[in-house]
């Protein structure tokens, strides 16, 4: 068996964790072992760049990209390929020639919607990097509709009340009647410190995982409509649940959120009222949401 590794580089983003794109790395991998020699997969995910608000909360936005990545990279080591990733510059070509550059690949993968849907392909990225490379580069497109049959994606949108018996009852329902996923989204307050919805996010994570539940998640922009448009374009939803105080007491409610969701989109909107009394104890529960 040859010791140099086969260095095979991925450029994926937001279809990163599709089936077709794991299925097509895993191939490859099987058929370097297969040859006796040894594979590196390298994932790089070049970051979006929101088109809603005000970039203030740039963590967030990295943070999105990391929670695609983290989850692919969970999918290929379930898939028997080792692989480790890193997130890179918002603009695919200069994050892929930084790629090349920083760690090196004997073959490129790049992974793309289908053409109707591809910002990347309507700006020529494949060609330019075919052009650019004298490397073996495979175009992956990934249809995530079809990829739905395997698990419905859940945006879930909550602040104070994210750790809410009443919300996380209703995630373990959604659950059991079928394959779910979910990517809770926490947009924070502005009378809050940065630490506060932090702990509250990383308690129901915590929660959700230990009730065997695939949760991702992230702090984000305060103005929850905001946050909601640009995770819908960080990530591929299939419904969005959205968890709120009852009546005057959520100033979400207050300014409609959940009508201006169900009116600028065409997913399934559910709202999950939970009491005061219903947040967990050592979660801060204030009024304001």
């Amino acid at each position: 068996m040859s010791s140099q590794p086969h260095r095979i580089l991925v450029v994926a983003n937001e279809t990163l964790g599709g089936r077709a794109l794991i299925d097509a790395v895993k191939a490859r991998a099987e058929q370097v072992m297969s040859g006796d020699r040894p594979y590196e997969v390298t994932v790089i995910c070049p970051q979006n760049q929101p088109r809603h608000g005000y970039v203030i909360y740039e963590d967030s936005v990295r943070t999105g990209a990391e929670n695609r990545l983290e989850t692919t990279l969970a999918q290929l080591w379930e898939a028997g390929v080792q692989a480790r990733g890193e997130v890179m510059d918002p603009d695919p070509y200069s994050a892929t020639m930084d790629a090349l550059d920083e760690f090196g690949a004997d073959e490129v993968i790049v992974s793309t919607h289908p053409e109707t849907r591809s910002g990347w392909l309507r700006k020529g990225l494949v060609d330019r990097v075919r052009e650019e490379l004298d490397l073996p580069v495979e175009h992956v497109v990934v249809d995530l509709d079809a990829d739905r049959q395997d698990a419905i994606h859940t945006l879930v949108v909550a602040n104070q009340t994210v750790t809410g018996g009443p919300l996380i009852r209703r995630l373990k329902e959604k659950a059991a009647d079928s394959p779910h996923r979910f990517t809770v989204v926490c947009p924070q307050s502005g009378e809050e410190t940065d630490a506060a919805p932090n702990e509250r996010l990383a308690d129901m994570l915590s929660t959700l995982d230990g009730e065997g539940l695939e949760a991702v998640g992230q702090v984000t922009h305060p103005d929850p409509f905001t946050s909601i448009q640009n995770a819908l374009q960080s990530y591929s939803v299939d419904e969005i649940v959205i968890s709120t105080f009852p009546g005057e007491r959520s100033g979400w409610l207050r300014g409609d959120l959940v009508g201006r969701v169900e009116r600028s989109t065409s997913k399934p909107v559910e709202h999950v009222e939970v009491s005061p009394e219903e947040v967990v104890e050592d979660a801060p529960a204030e009024s304001a949401i």
